[in-house]
């Protein structure tokens, strides 16, 4: 949770004090729904990679399965969308336009790390099983039905000295 805490609570507060402007009561309404929406997807999300996954979101302590349950039958990265869905709730809150850039320069810098280094990591890690998922269940926009595929085990393919990205 240190991470989603620095990225979601302390940058947005140190770029706003949270100082918050006079705003229109609807999008505080809105406000709220994304932030406590995003809180509760973003615990969900971690809950999964513990439980199902055995293993954390941090790369330093990652899964031993492939996290495709809950939400992530729905969605491949519901963590980072969770995150933005905070980072912009608090913009609508404090009536802060700063907070949209930033939510918008998180957005690349995720979208960075999940082309550049997550994807090719689990599709080494988890091969065809990731592969099946990936084509199945899109990265950033949710299906609006659950992904009811099965994931069978696949033999551990983790070697430090083998893989590239490690």
């Amino acid at each position: 949770m240190l991470a989603p805490g620095v990225v979601a609570g302390l940058l947005p507060w140190w770029l706003t004090d949270w100082h918050a402007h006079d705003v229109w009561l609807p999008a505080r309404a809105v406000a709220a729904v994304l932030i406590a929406g995003g809180a509760a997807a973003l615990i969900h999300a971690f809950a999964r990679f513990v439980i199902e996954g055995a293993g954390t979101p941090a790369p330093a302590y990652p899964t031993e399965r492939l996290v495709v349950g809950g939400l992530y039958r729905y969605v491949r990265n519901p963590m980072y969308l969770a995150v933005g869905a905070t980072i912009l709730g608090q913009a609508l809150l404090l009536g802060q336009p700063v907070l949209v850039a930033y939510a918008g320069a998180f957005a690349v810098a995720v979208a960075a790390f999940v082309y550049g280094y997550e994807q090719p990591t689990l599709a080494y890690r988890f091969g065809d099983q990731y592969e099946a998922y990936r084509s199945a269940v899109p990265a950033w926009l949710p299906r609006l039905r659950p992904w009811n595929g099965v994931i069978t085990p696949a033999p551990d393919r983790r070697s430090d000295d083998a893989n590239p990205l490690a």
